[in-house]
């Protein structure tokens, strides 16, 4: 009798696992769309690692699992291997998840955006940003998104570029506040620092006249046209923001700010922060701290940076096994990741410095900060290899998680996993586990989620600033093409997917670039919404994992 409950209860479980589950084909009689190889080789640059032998990765025939190779050079392009699809995948895959809305409209950039929310006047807006364009949302319904207004720059406009922002109240001034970054233009210029050719791009980007720093706004609009200029500040602590050019690179991406005393960036405040391996890139971002108690007038506090990212500094910077290999990324793209505002007792940030690992800063002090701790974390060239850190399990749990992410296409690179790392003893942070590589749900088309074209792996859990209190049960990351998955961290030494929205691979009604197919998520924790940003617009999704959504701003 036990054993026959034991089984009717798995045979029930195994049942609403299958329920939970679909796969959505696409319109009947949709067209099947070819992909469109690239019909040039991309070349390596001399110096990187070595294109790896063909047989020492590539699909199992018996288990359907791709094997990644252990080291690429960094290069663009497809690299289909036996067994990659020959069409894009337009089918749909969910596990708990639920569309709420799609919204094609949302797209401006196929490859990347950044999103900031904003409450005002009983809405909640959305801008949807990169450097080249923002569109602003009201969101107050996710199911039913209206654009309240938008601009675009064309590539190469002499019009100052709109950077990551982050938006909050500040109580000195008694309203909203937007601190918004700037930095040298990282594509479309330079291709190869190595190359004697490029040199002459070098120094257009050397000599760009354009802020390299930060810029403070006083928000009474959510359109950023409105808003009304208070302060700027430069990296370079050897200029003024009428000065150009500036050193350094500017300020990298979304700022992290309460709406109080202390700001952090990331950037390379001038040009002896040079130490740098990837080769459309001049310089090693370190970690920055301002001090905005009067937004009108802000003031530096220190910079932390890994010892060898500096001219001079070459000695220290050579025992890194990735050095001459002209292919990591050195140094931070994120500013410090850090879960309570040390001005209300937060004491550590964390820090992802790509090639260069993982540290823990004590910031208890911003005007003093100091490493207490550091994690070398294994090879994975290409692809980025140390870019993004989740906090919000670690204030109960002690346990981060730590990604970089890919840049190749069709896993034409080491897999890049997500590492839960215990920080509890933050003087020795450990790897605890690593988080499920996603496969794809029976019945697709492809064993492995490598055959689907794209890029595959985790991009970022969103940014710092989404609204509301994040679940202490599950982390939810963009990853390419397989979507958004869902991952259950109760058990941090236990990891398990709990759920998935993976979209179709391009919207033929859209665009049909399929690299970068879900590239962001940002979650609003208090209505329970995931949005899912592709490289065909937006989505609006729920999950039963995280409660019923909520389709309104009442508490």
């Amino acid at each position: 009798m036990k054993l026959a409950l034991t089984a009717l209860l798995i045979a029930t479980g195994l049942n609403q696992l299958a329920a939970a589950q679909t796969i959505t084909p696409p319109a009947p009689g949709a067209a099947r769309l070819p992909v469109k190889e690239d019909r040039e080789e991309p070349k390596a640059i001399a110096g990187q690692p070595a294109r790896p032998d063909a047989a020492s990765f590539g699909l199992d025939p018996v288990t359907g699992v791709y094997k990644h190779p252990a080291e690429t050079p960094s290069i663009g392009g497809t690299h289909p291997f036996k067994g990659s699809l020959d069409h894009l995948d337009l089918n749909q895959y969910q596990l708990n998840t639920k569309v709420e809305g799609q919204h094609p409209e949302m797209l401006g950039s196929p490859y990347h955006s950044w999103q900031t929310t904003v409450d005002m006047n009983g809405h909640r807006y959305m801008v949807v940003h990169e450097k080249s364009f923002y569109k602003v949302f009201d969101i107050t319904d996710p199911r039913k998104v209206e654009l309240i207004a938008n601009k675009k720059w064309g590539w190469g406009s002499s019009e100052h570029p709109f950077g990551p922002l982050t938006i909050q109240y500040n109580e000195k001034l008694k309203k909203n506040i937007a601190v918004q970054c700037y930095e040298v233009t990282r594509f479309g210029i330079l291709s190869n620092k190595y190359d004697p050719a490029d040199q002459a791009k070098v120094d257009v980007i050397r000599k760009q006249p354009l802020l390299r720093g930060f810029r403070v706004f006083e928000v009474d609009s959510p359109d950023p046209a409105q808003w009304k200029k208070i302060s700027e500040l430069p990296l370079d602590a050897y200029s003024s923001p009428d000065k150009y050019p500036q050193q350094g690179s500017g300020c990298g991406d979304v700022p992290v700010y309460w709406g109080g005393k202390y700001l952090f960036v990331s950037g390379a405040p001038d040009d002896t922060f040079a130490n740098q391996e990837y080769a459309n890139f001049l310089y090693n971002q370190a970690q920055m701290a301002f001090d905005l108690s009067d937004p009108h007038n802000p003031k530096r506090l220190s910079t932390w940076w890994v010892p060898g990212s500096r001219l001079g500094e070459e000695e220290e910077y050579k025992k890194n096994p990735r050095v001459g290999k002209k292919t990591s990324w050195m140094g931070a793209r994120m500013p410090l990741f850090i879960p309570k505002d040390p001005e209300k007792g937060g004491k550590y940030g964390y820090a992802a410095m790509g090639g260069m690992g993982l540290h823990v800063i004590d910031v208890s002090d911003p005007a003093k900060m100091k490493r207490v701790g550091k994690l070398d974390m294994p090879v994975s060239q290409a692809g980025t290899e140390g870019d993004n850190i989740d906090v919000t399990k670690v204030e109960k749990t002690g346990v981060i998680y730590y990604s970089g992410y890919p840049l190749n296409e069709d896993c034409y690179e080491p897999y890049k996993d997500i590492y839960a790392v215990d920080v509890k003893d933050p003087t020795q942070p450990k790897v605890l586990a690593t988080l499920p590589r996603p496969t794809p749900p029976k019945g697709a088309p492809f064993t492995d989620y490598c055959q689907r074209r794209g890029s595959f792996g985790p991009k970022r859990s969103g940014y710092w600033h989404q609204p509301g209190t994040p679940s202490d049960k599950y982390l939810i990351y963009a990853f390419y093409n397989a979507g958004a998955q869902i991952f259950d961290v109760s058990n941090p030494a236990k990891p398990k997917i709990a759920g998935y929205f993976v979209p179709p691979t391009v919207d033929p009604k859209v665009n049909q670039h399929f690299g970068d197919q879900t590239h962001g998520v940002f979650i609003e924790w208090d209505r329970n919404i995931i949005w899912v940003f592709t490289n065909h617009g937006g989505y609006a999704v729920s999950s039963s994992l995280l409660g019923a959504p909520k389709f309104d701003l009442k508490k």
